[in-house]
């Protein structure tokens, strides 16, 4: 979904409670990931891996100029013979410390071993984000999360490109940060182009 596509899901939604709440949990995200300099692992569930989320996460960290919004994808069936990105398995949880953030991205309730490894990296002091309707054992331990039930006006793929949009025009700006200019300029256009005609009198 590009920007274009994301501005016209926004003005679809105006006047919904998603807005606020996508724009909350992305800027909980955010914070927790940039205050700590990084360390932002991503899972799903053996039956649903957050793809298309890294992807996004991975290019709006570029766009941003916030290199710590890029995450690590800790897959359930990764293999050593992997590309190095697509390695990393359920075991990187067990290493994860007060620094990091892990975000769980899940339709429905994990797997107890999942949860049980979401609880030691919380234990260990890692903040846990949780995006999807993972159940209320996972709601519980979770610092933050964003509920997408079954029938809501949005599905979690949605929900998740709203998410990762605002991740990154929350993104504080610097001077160093020269590319955040353009993402701004193509923020714009899109409203622009989306925009209802002006009114003629």
């Amino acid at each position: 979904m590009d920007a274009v596509r994301v501005a016209l899901l926004r003005e679809v939604l105006a006047g919904t409670e998603w807005l606020g709440a996508t724009r909350r949990f992305a800027g909980t995200l955010r914070g927790s990931v940039v205050s700590y300099g990084g360390g932002l692992l991503l899972v799903g569930t053996a039956e649903y891996e957050p793809w298309h989320l890294a992807a996004h996460l991975v290019d709006e960290a570029a766009w941003s100029g916030t290199p710590e919004l890029a995450p690590t994808l800790v897959r359930h069936d990764a293999r050593p013979s992997d590309p190095a990105h697509l390695s990393v398995g359920p075991g990187r949880l067990a290493a994860a410390r007060r620094s990091e953030t892990l975000l769980v991205v899940s339709p429905r309730g994990p797997g107890a071993p999942l949860l049980e490894r979401v609880h030691d990296a919380r234990r260990a002091g890692a903040t846990v984000l949780a995006l999807g309707d993972g159940g209320a054992e996972l709601t519980a331990m979770a610092h933050e999360s964003l509920t997408v039930p079954d029938g809501a006006e949005l599905d979690l793929d949605s929900v998740q490109h709203l998410v990762s949009a605002a991740v990154g025009e929350n993104a504080l700006p610097s001077p160093s940060r020269g590319r955040r200019r353009f993402r701004d300029r193509l923020s714009r256009l899109a409203d622009e182009l989306t925009a209802p005609p002006p009114a003629r009198w």
